[in-house]
């Protein structure tokens, strides 16, 4: 056997040792690496691995609560079962689970395919709101076949629900889930699909204190997406619950006595300007809105001729008719036009210029001073009187009432009305004023316009001695930490200025159209108090077939009455419309009486109307 030379030998003993060094370094690079990816960034690799099996979900809060001035609940929330589509888990083609989804949902698949083209926001993984408020029976059916739905899942959500149904719908409005173009907005961003926020009335107007914080969850899903387990959550923050200044007792007096009628039913207390009713017919159930409506009965609605989402109380704009001749006799008054002696013959008509101007009483009213024309509402005494102030002098005041301005309730898209002038028709139609459409004027007719919520602020004012308030409808806020805010708590406006003397002649001719012989308010004489009020009838041109009711004359003239009470103290300003009524004190004046007497009686010992309502809450 043979020996390696030593030269050879030490060169072999080098290579070995060299190699070894390079594997032990080797290894110990390998081994550093691992300690490096597992110990001190393995966190992130962990977080990275997690993301692929865990998604972030929103959780939409609960709602804030909603109750009436003495503490009665009027919307809340109740235990919802809602139908979320997850796009990216679904099949594709899309069509056929829409086709299997449909039946088994009361929809049709064109249905399912507009909510998901409409609703469609977010970033992957985002679920799309198909249906909310599912029944028992619908989420039997759909959990049975579950896996003949990949890409459906069923969440069980607090669901905004209105136990009262149309009751106040107007003010207090409807939630629905957060558009996509609301989304797209600052307030919105980053709320969860399926997140109810207000779209109509209080919830609109207070959704920032209605509608609290959402939350979310960490969800563990399976490879077709079902959801296993959560793995973490951040629970959402509860809404704060509004407080109004609604009596609900006096709104359900005032929704039955309108019940049938297209009209308005306001009622204030004019030394606060608290909304104690709002009624607003045709109405809607904001549970049906809730839900959400499919394109064409959304479109359907829209397209109602009674226009039942029209809050008639500050969007409907009708001429006042007669009771618009308060504003007439306060300006006359200040005016030194006239005095509370003044006199003129009615015979039942007029002639101006080679026109005759008619009064409502063919036969005449006989010698009338300004009391007995506003009692009897003497069309002839205000031609004269309109004739001798002009229509600025008209404007001048009835913009110091603050009609032709929105009122500033906290309610959206309030319409100003219109107070005529000659500057607004030169402006607006290019033409002069002519001194016969004073005299139209002058008894609430021609371009005249207003809202019952300002004809309720009118009386109001004429109640309190020009004293004048902001009407608001929210009592307090009460905070989720016990703390409670009052978010009008100044709601008083500059006084008119108007003497004493002129709202002391007005009241006792309100008081007089009410208990006087030949007044056109006897229908609301009451025996539970004084009600002082002036009727009113508004002539119109007639009604559309479309929007006409069933044996409905197409030329009624609107009615009207405006009243406050009691005369010495008043508590309570009203002003009801009735939708092609006819004559004011016969349609609109007992309406007016029921609310009062409902309200005072509340107050003290409860009136029959009160305590029957009581029952049936």
């Amino acid at each position: 056997m043979t020996s390696l030379p030593q030269d050879d030998f030490q060169d072999l003993y080098d290579r070995i040792t060299w190699g070894a060094v390079a594997i032990v370094v080797l290894i110990g690079l390998l081994l550093a690496r691992a300690w490096y990816l597992q110990i001190v960034t393995g966190h992130a690799y962990r977080e990275l691995a997690d993301n692929n099996r865990v998604r972030v979900v929103g959780v939409p809060p609960q709602r804030g609560f909603i109750y009436d001035r003495r503490g009665r609940l009027l919307v809340d929330n109740t235990p919802g079962f809602t139908l979320y589509l997850v796009l990216e888990d679904a099949p594709t083609p899309l069509d056929p689970l829409l086709e299997r989804l449909a039946p088994y949902l009361g929809m049709t698949d064109e249905d399912i395919r507009d909510r998901v083209t409409n609703r469609r926001s977010g970033g992957p993984y985002t679920p799309v709101l198909i249906k909310s408020h599912l029944t028992l029976k619908e989420v039997a059916l759909i959990e049975s076949h579950r896996l003949e739905f990949p890409g459906v899942k069923i969440e069980v959500e607090a669901q905004r629900n209105y136990p009262r149904g149309a009751w106040a719908s107007h003010l207090l409005g409807y939630v629905s889930e957060v558009s996509a173009a609301q989304r797209e907005t600052d307030e919105y961003t980053g709320f969860p699909p399926g997140m109810q926020v207000g779209q109509y009335g209080a919830e609109l107007a207070y959704d920032a204190v209605l509608r609290g914080q959402p939350g979310e969850k960490g969800v563990e899903v399976d490879a077709v997406g079902h959801e296993r387990r959560i793995v973490r959550q951040t629970r959402p923050v509860r809404g704060d619950d509004l407080y109004l200044t609604l009596d609900a007792d006096v709104q359900r007096v005032a929704e039955d006595a309108l019940e049938g009628k297209a009209g308005v039913v306001v009622a204030l207390d004019p030394a606060t300007g608290d909304v104690i009713a709002s009624v607003s017919h045709p109405d809607f159930d904001p549970n049906v809105l809730s839900v959400g409506l499919t394109v064409p009965r959304w479109a359907a609605l829209l397209a109602d001729p009674g226009r039942p989402l029209n809050n008639r109380a500050i969007q409907g704009q009708y001429p006042p008719g007669s009771i618009f001749k308060i504003v007439v006799a306060t300006a006359a008054l200040e005016r030194k036009a006239v005095t509370a002696d003044s006199r003129t013959t009615c015979l039942g008509g007029m002639f101006f210029g080679n026109r005759r101007f008619r009064d409502w009483k063919a036969g005449g009213h006989g010698i009338v001073d300004l009391h007995r024309a506003i009692v009897e509402s003497c069309d002839v005494y205000f031609y004269e009187v309109g004739n001798q102030i002009g229509v600025d002098a008209i404007a001048e005041f009835a913009r110091a009432y603050g009609l032709g301005e929105p009122t500033g309730i906290r309610l959206p898209s309030e319409k100003k009305g219109l107070i005529p002038s000659t500057g607004w028709k030169l402006a607006a139609r290019r033409e002069p004023w002519y001194p016969g459409e004073t005299l139209s004027v002058a008894i609430g007719q021609g371009y005249v316009n207003v809202t019952p919520l300002q004809m309720a602020m009118m009386i109001g004012t004429v109640a309190m001695g020009g004293e004048r308030h902001r009407p608001r409808y929210v009592q307090s806020i009460h905070r989720r930490d016990g703390t409670v805010d009052d978010p009008e708590a100044d709601a008083s406006l500059n006084p008119m200025q108007v003497s004493a003397k002129t709202f002391a002649l007005l009241r006792q001719a309100l008081r007089g159209v009410v208990v006087e012989p030949g007044g056109t308010g006897g229908a609301a004489r009451s025996a539970v108090t004084e009600i002082a009020g002036k009727t009113g009838t508004a002539q119109v041109v007639g009604i559309p077939q479309a929007g006409r009711r069933p044996g409905e004359n197409p030329i009624e003239d609107h009615a009207w009455f405006v009243a406050f009470a009691p005369m010495a103290s008043p508590r309570i300003a009203v002003a009801v419309l009735v939708e092609h009524g006819g004559h004011g004190g016969s349609a609109a004046a007992p309406i007016a009486k029921k609310v009062i007497e409902a309200y005072l009686g509340a107050a003290g010992e409860p009136t029959p109307a009160v305590v029957a309502t009581r029952a049936a809450l």
